[in-house]
């Protein structure tokens, strides 16, 4: 049991470890690829793992008992965290470098947080706020360069705003999820959203990029094929599988505390991999992201623990 746990334990490391890696990857695909086929590709063959592990499974018939509110409401999640999460992810890449880019992360948990004290009157506890605090600093100092005014000057590019873009997304498909989606399991969902969000993927590329784009892809190095297939099995399908396991074995509050580890293995891949450089203001921003969103995890595992007694 315990060598059970330790090998859950190790699956959650590996998969912020693959999203992490996810952007240095994501930037070699955007500078070699039309963005919006690339991506298309990548939800693609994505969907066929996923399909084939919900077949596996034996869980293939959940898709055909879908009710038509339920496809409607994967057909949004779909628009706002694929569709939209792929076009912020991939044009930001064109410009931004990829550990910086990685920090946008910590703002995903911050405003999810935010929208559920909102929206849905979930309760929250000085610690996380602390904790929301530190991962908005630190989050915007990394990707202001050490000037969180900055992201509001002219000195900020697009790529940026971009950034802030696939959190808002994020955040957009998280909460279409609370909302529409409560009554269809983890697995049907991701791999649905996959499949729709693979064919507005195509139809945008074809309304966008046009069929040119497609023939450019036999031009593209083997190093962006590399990150697409990366990207497609690992950050996406195999990510998602060990965190679901996680989710299952230790609970959603300490799988999700593996999210910290995110922003950090992607300064690290990004350095190695892409030769960019460890500046000050993105190793200082990083660490207290990754602080915040530690203390946030704490603070909600704080709240579990004090509702579970009040119920006792």
């Amino acid at each position: 049991m315990h060598i059970h746990r330790t090998f859950t334990h190790l699956q959650l490391i590996g998969m912020a470890a693959l999203w992490g890696a996810s952007w240095p990857w994501g930037r070699a695909v955007a500078q070699a690829m039309p963005p919006l086929a690339a991506a298309s590709l990548r939800f693609g063959l994505a969907s066929a793992v996923l399909l084939l592990w919900l077949w596996r499974s034996g869980r293939l018939g959940s898709l055909r008992a879908l009710s038509t509110r339920q496809w409607l409401g994967l057909t949004a999640a779909a628009a706002v965290g694929v569709l939209g999460y792929s076009v912020c992810f991939l044009w930001a890449l064109q410009t931004v470098p990829a550990g910086k880019a990685a920090m946008v992360v910590a703002l995903n948990p911050v405003l999810t947080l935010v929208f559920a004290v909102l929206l849905f009157r979930e309760r929250c506890n000085a610690v996380m706020c602390l904790g929301l605090g530190l991962a908005v600093t630190g989050a915007l100092y990394a990707l202001g360069g050490g000037n969180p005014l900055a992201l509001l000057s002219a000195a900020s590019g697009a790529g940026e705003w971009l950034l802030l873009g696939c959190a808002a997304c994020w955040v957009a498909y998280t909460l279409v999820g609370r909302t529409v989606l409560t009554r269809v399991e983890a697995l049907t969902t991701t791999t649905a959203t996959a499949l729709l969000g693979a064919v507005l993927l195509l139809a945008s590329s074809l309304v966008l990029e046009g069929p040119s784009a497609w023939g450019s892809l036999v031009h593209a190095p083997a190093t962006a094929w590399y990150s697409l297939v990366a990207l497609a099995v690992g950050a996406t399908a195999l990510a998602y599988v060990w965190y679901l396991q996680g989710v299952q074995e230790l609970g959603a509050g300490a799988a999700a505390a593996y999210m910290a580890l995110v922003p950090l293995f992607g300064m690290l891949f990004s350095s190695v991999w892409q030769g960019e450089a460890l500046t000050a203001s993105l190793l200082g921003g990083g660490a207290a992201a990754i602080l915040g969103m530690l203390l946030m995890t704490a603070g909600r595992m704080r709240l579990a623990g004090t509702g579970q007694q009040a119920k006792a």
